[in-house]
């Protein structure tokens, strides 16, 4: 079962009234709020990144892996969006300590990401707006799927920080984005979200797309000319940051991956 849950109600009966004062402790799920229609009903968020500027007058909680319980406490939130890894352990357990209902989002796969939409709308009172919002991206990965397929998959490594050098593992969603244009990541085996890993093992794995944050950051595997990645040309610059952020904005940040990985040489 994926996580998504309700950590205090578990289930949302029907009769439970739609959240109206609600703050969002993760980037992309207040991004979901204003996907959703509903970024009037946020009145604290978490900070991490460029606000959007819609939400300049909305009321900050803290930064981005830890909250300022009191503050969040004086907004009386009905609900709580919360990204596990947002903040402490010692922090989530005294969230549902207190009886908030929260409401925790966690997609490994697109399609929970799908899903996340819908229960979000209805959380909030926007369920409409959560079905249109899954379809339009399922079939926009549909679409994506299609266009982008290959017979034998590009083997791709995706370098999340390179002194030391990070990349992710199968259970991360950005890791099936890559399987969507056509691609498949070469630690896909892997269980944690974002392993250490060494050049050699790369090397071992020669896979014939890098993708990293900046060029800079790419330059230093042009010592590697064995690489196939290297001889062909294809280290590439993730085109949208948005593709760490899941939310509907995801689907766009795959687009432009998907294009950037079809017109490399």
């Amino acid at each position: 079962m994926h996580r998504l849950l309700f950590a205090a109600l578990l289930l949302v009966p029907l009769s439970v009234p739609a959240a109206q004062r609600v703050v969002s402790l993760a980037p992309s799920l207040t991004e979901i709020m204003l996907e959703l229609d509903a970024g009037e009903l946020l009145v604290g968020m978490l900070d991490g990144g460029e606000r959007p500027a819609a939400l300049t007058d909305v009321q900050s909680v803290g930064r981005y892996g830890q909250v300022e319980m009191e503050t969040l406490l004086s907004l009386r939130p009905d609900l709580v969006l919360l990204w596990p890894d947002s903040i402490p352990r010692s922090q989530r357990q005294q969230l549902q300590q207190l009886g908030i209902p929260v409401l925790v989002a966690e997609p490994s796969r697109l399609e929970q990401l799908a899903e996340q939409f819908v229960i979000v709308g209805g959380a909030v009172g926007r369920a409409e707006q959560g079905a249109r919002l899954a379809e339009r991206f399922r079939t926009g990965l549909a679409q994506l799927r299609l266009q982008y397929r290959r017979e034998t998959p590009l083997r791709v490594f995706y370098q999340v920080w390179h002194r030391p050098l990070y990349t992710l593992g199968g259970s991360q969603i950005i890791s099936e984005a890559i399987e969507v244009c056509g691609g498949v990541n070469v630690f896909a085996d892997l269980q944690l979200p974002a392993p250490q890993v060494s050049v050699e093992a790369v090397l071992a794995r020669d896979p014939e797309v890098i993708l990293g944050g900046s060029g800079a950051e790419l330059e230093s595997w042009k010592a590697w000319p064995q690489l196939s990645a290297v001889r062909s040309g294809r280290l590439l610059t993730v085109p949208d940051k948005g593709l760490e952020r899941p939310s509907f904005q995801m689907l766009g940040a795959i687009g432009k991956l998907c294009e950037a990985m079809a017109a490399a040489p």
